[in-house]
């Protein structure tokens, strides 16, 4: 059994650091590339037999420490009533930018967001056959809300910006909706297999810290505070945020994550033997 990413997400003793890739199930691999000439990315992403596959690919190629679930960062959100096409990147059918449009999200349940995905993870825990540590993940509330808001990615998110200037109640109203959904989807990944999961926080580095402290912080704390219990390692990543290390390694998630802009041994010290 390879655990040793899980042992490294405790703080055990390990013989060498862990190896998994974020995206390591896509288009530099030519058995991705075959699949894609059959499928669309919204058929692979959302059929559970499919999105194993993909899954697993780097596995079978590469000797791996982790294997990540193929999904989408939008494929909860079907479960408040929002529908995502791929062009080639999400686009919601519509924007949430008032109290009125807030009205039309639904409610979610517990074990009904996103079922293809959690079938895909007890698909893949099943064929790993302890190969990998299984991660799950899930978007950050605010990187969810910037495509929700601006309705497709775009440079700069002006339509998110605007509304986090004008409305600020709509955007902390939005960003609490999707700290609930995502603590939700979270514990059924957890239920369906995940041994880890990663927060996507895509678009945090936009951000200056005295605005992610009162806008983002918040919610971050309390999706971190509702899936203290769902009893898997919990990683965070910031994307192009090293001028917010300081507020996020005080967030009481097991582990975090960073990108090319971080110097790693200088996180190391600062994050003290207790986290990984």
């Amino acid at each position: 059994m390879n655990d040793l990413l899980l042992r490294t997400l405790r703080c055990e003793p390990t013989e060498r650091r862990p190896l998994w890739v974020m995206r390591q199930a896509g288009r530099y691999l030519p058995e991705y590339r075959a699949l894609r000439q059959r499928h669309s990315f919204e058929e692979l992403s959302t059929t559970p037999e499919l999105a194993a596959e993909v899954t697993l690919m780097p596995i079978e190629r590469f000797p791996l420490d982790g294997a990540i679930v193929f999904a989408d960062l939008m494929s909860p959100v079907a479960a408040l009533g929002v529908e995502v096409r791929f062009d080639p990147g999400p686009v919601t059918d519509r924007t949430i930018r008032s109290r009125a449009d807030l009205a039309t999200l639904a409610e979610p349940q517990a074990g009904q967001i996103a079922p293809e995905v959690c079938q895909t993870l007890a698909l893949v825990r099943e064929r790993l056959e302890g190969r990998a540590t299984l991660l799950g993940f899930a978007g950050a509330p605010w990187s969810v809300a910037a495509y929700m808001v601006e309705g497709r990615g775009r440079r700069d998110f002006p339509a998110l910006r605007a509304l986090a200037a004008s409305e600020p109640g709509v955007l902390d109203e939005l960003l609490a909706r999707l700290t609930d959904l995502a603590a939700l989807y979270l514990a059924d990944q957890a239920r369906a297999g995940a041994q880890a999961v990663q927060i996507f926080d895509s678009w945090a580095g936009m951000l200056s810290p005295r605005t992610w402290r009162r806008v983002v912080r918040p919610h971050l704390m309390r999706l971190l505070e509702k899936t203290a219990s769902i009893g898997v390692p919990r990683i965070l990543f910031l994307h192009g945020a090293p001028h917010l290390i300081e507020e996020m390694i005080e967030l009481p998630a097991e582990a975090f994550s960073f990108d090319w802009r971080v110097d790693l041994e200088d996180v190391r010290r600062r994050l003290g033997p207790d986290r990984a």
